[in-house]
């Protein structure tokens, strides 16, 4: 199976808004809302980088940074970090960026792990990531070290 190149499944820009009902009663968004919709866009980096369904099989290291408020644009970055046999790292930033300023604040960090199916719903191979940047090779070898201390 050939490798993929990172840029080939990342998401740079996927964007929501911070609506009413995305807000808990301080009147900020939801984690579970962000957790949400994180999933969702690592989901979509997960399929294209495998070409498979895939579910989701852990979320490492969430990190809640700052708020975000109603109104605020949500801007999702995901890529994959690194591919094993049948599993994938595949780390998410968001920001929250005021849409009146373009001025955005990182509010949300975590490493999601995805799983490919295959047609019988079993784990199946993934093509392996290339990393081509600096930056990628950084996170390429931590994903290993994640996956040490997931797996102890």
């Amino acid at each position: 199976m050939k490798g993929k190149p990172v840029s080939y499944s990342a998401i740079h820009d996927q964007t929501a808004i911070v609506f009413p009902n995305d807000l808990n009663a301080y009147g900020t968004l939801f984690g579970g809302r962000v957790l949400e919709l994180g999933d969702r866009v690592c989901g979509v980096v997960a399929r294209r980088h495998s070409g498979r369904e895939c579910v989701t099989l852990a979320i490492d290291s969430v990190k809640f940074l700052a708020p975000a408020k109603g109104g605020d644009v949500l801007v999702f970055m995901a890529s994959v970090n690194r591919a094993w046999h049948t599993s994938m790292e595949i780390g998410l930033k968001v920001y929250a960026e005021d849409f009146r300023t373009l001025e955005r604040k990182h509010i949300f960090s975590a490493y999601f792990t995805f799983v490919a199916l295959d047609d019988k719903l079993k784990p199946t191979a993934v093509p392996a990531v290339i990393p081509q940047t600096d930056d990628e090779f950084r996170r390429f070898a931590q994903a290993e070290e994640r996956r040490k201390l997931r797996l102890k």
